[in-house]
């Protein structure tokens, strides 16, 4: 380092740096000018306005949450507490077929479409449209969007309950290649759910070739995560190979008491695929998952709670098989009486969550719902529990691993340059954390708990997060494919 000083706002000094690559933490200090990281490790030349010594606390990159559905959550509640509290600076929205853009609607739309917007006032016709109410009334955190398969064929097609024909598929095309070309970060599919069900792999295939000439991802919640998962598997990398493009597995799951133990088998599968296409995966740290009310899940769960219902909003945090004795019916006429509603279902195993968590390409996503009355707690506490529960107590891997699956790992997959590494001239989305007390505090019985241990929180060089508290300001950025 040369002896000419370097002015910075903020310098962190006596900081336990970990860098996001999983390399071992190292002592050191991080400044910060503007927006941008200015000096690292050596602070001596380090002229800064405020200091802040982080001796025994840890900083890491701003957490990047890969799999989110916040994208009215972004507009609507634009402090994002649920996950500045957690240390996330970059949300990944438009997941599992569902975006906010492009589409235009004249109904309430259908499943899971309502869980961002119940209304047709809340949709966008284009992508342009919708990264513009972004950049008028910016979040507190930057945003990542994707457009949804589902979103495209609700859109375009008069009936969901059949493949598209191919007028429909160039329809849907070009407003997917609109989107990608307004920013989109690549397509999302929600095959499982009924507006896609009837969609075959090679309509998916179409769409996605798409994808190819923009640099962008495909990210997929699979047809199945129970007893066809492994097709289902293998349907996801036909449609990686045949399109030529990078895949992301959703929340990778084996669900269901039937197919517990099945990680082995499914990890293997991708372990394969991964040596001859370009496939990553993402995963909550939870054996529940959460989702829109339905009968076709309550035989592959241990136990169901309702996290909201339209027609019967007391019921919200209730335990559905209490509920359906209350009533005198059954768990099924339950369900119907509560719709349109939403779910928790406990159908994972912890042995599978923890050996799909310490798998080497798995990116950390929270799948939260931020609309729901009693959301599921990985909203407010996944990236903490990781850190926590999962990396310090349960030693499932190192704390510098653990930050590398929710930082580099994930900035590298999606493409966000300059995000998800601590460098000189990277942004500085930054978080400080102890890692001796860092963990979630939000439960299936109080989900809307803030984390313990996360101290501060930068976005874009501007503290958003400190001392439990949110500082008001709103520095994120939408941020468009092949920009910063």
């Amino acid at each position: 380092m040369s002896n000419q000083s370097i002015q910075a706002d903020l310098a962190i000094t006596n900081a336990r740096l970990i860098d996001g690559s999983g390399a071992p933490a190292r002592r050191g200090g991080i400044a910060i000018r503007d927006e941008r990281i200015v000096a690292l490790g050596d602070l001596r030349n380090v002229e800064a306005g405020t200091e802040i010594d982080a001796v025994g606390k840890a900083v890491s990159p701003g957490f990047i949450d890969v799999h989110t559905h916040d994208d009215r959550a972004l507009l609507a509640d634009p402090e994002m507490t649920c996950k500045v509290s957690q240390g996330v600076t970059t949300v990944v929205a438009g997941n599992c077929g569902v975006s906010l853009a492009p589409l235009t609607i004249s109904k309430r739309p259908p499943p899971p479409l309502d869980l961002v917007s119940e209304s047709a006032q809340g949709f966008f016709g284009t992508m342009r449209e919708y990264f513009a109410a972004l950049d008028d009334a910016p979040a507190a955190v930057n945003a990542v969007a994707q457009v949804g398969h589902s979103s495209l064929r609700a859109g375009v097609m008069d009936s969901l309950d059949r493949p598209a024909d191919a007028g429909e598929i160039k329809q849907m095309r070009a407003l997917l290649e609109e989107g990608l070309e307004a920013g989109a970060i690549g397509m999302s599919t929600g095959l499982f759910y009924a507006p896609a069900k009837a969609a075959p792999t090679e309509e998916v295939i179409e769409l996605a070739k798409a994808l190819a000439g923009f640099g962008a991802v495909h990210t997929t919640h699979m047809r199945d995560e129970s007893a066809l998962v492994q097709q289902s598997l293998e349907e996801t990398f036909r449609i990686g190979r045949e399109a030529g493009v990078p895949v992301v597995i959703s929340h990778h799951k084996c669900a269901g008491k039937h197919n517990h133990g099945r990680s082995v088998e499914t990890l293997a599968l991708i372990d394969r695929a991964r040596k001859v296409q370009e496939l990553s995966l993402d995963a909550y740290p939870y054996v529940a998952g959460s989702t829109t009310l339905a009968n076709d899940l309550l035989h592959e769960s241990s136990k169901v709670v309702v996290s909201w219902s339209e027609p019967h909003p007391e019921a919200s945090g209730r335990d559905l098989a209490e509920l359906a004795a209350e009533w005198g019916v059954d768990q099924s006429e339950a369900v119907q009486r509560l719709l349109p509603a939403g779910g928790i279902f406990f159908m994972m195993d912890e042995a599978d969550v923890r050996r799909i968590l310490a798998y080497p390409g798995t990116m950390i996503g929270s799948d939260g719902l931020p609309h729901d009355v009693h959301p599921h707690p990985r909203l407010w506490g996944t990236f903490p529990r990781v850190l926590g529960h999962y990396a310090r107590d349960e030693k499932l891997f190192s704390l510098e691993e653990a930050v590398h699956k929710m930082t580099a790992l994930s900035a590298e997959r999606f493409g966000l340059a300059n995000r998800g590494h601590l460098a000189v001239g990277a942004y500085a989305d930054l978080v400080l954390f102890d890692p001796d007390s860092v963990a979630d505090r939000a439960t299936f019985d109080a989900p809307k708990m803030p984390a313990a241990g996360i101290e501060q929180v930068w976005v874009n060089g501007v503290s958003v997060w400190k001392d439990g508290r949110h500082s008001g300001a709103r520095p994120g950025r939408a941020l468009r494919r092949g920009t910063e």
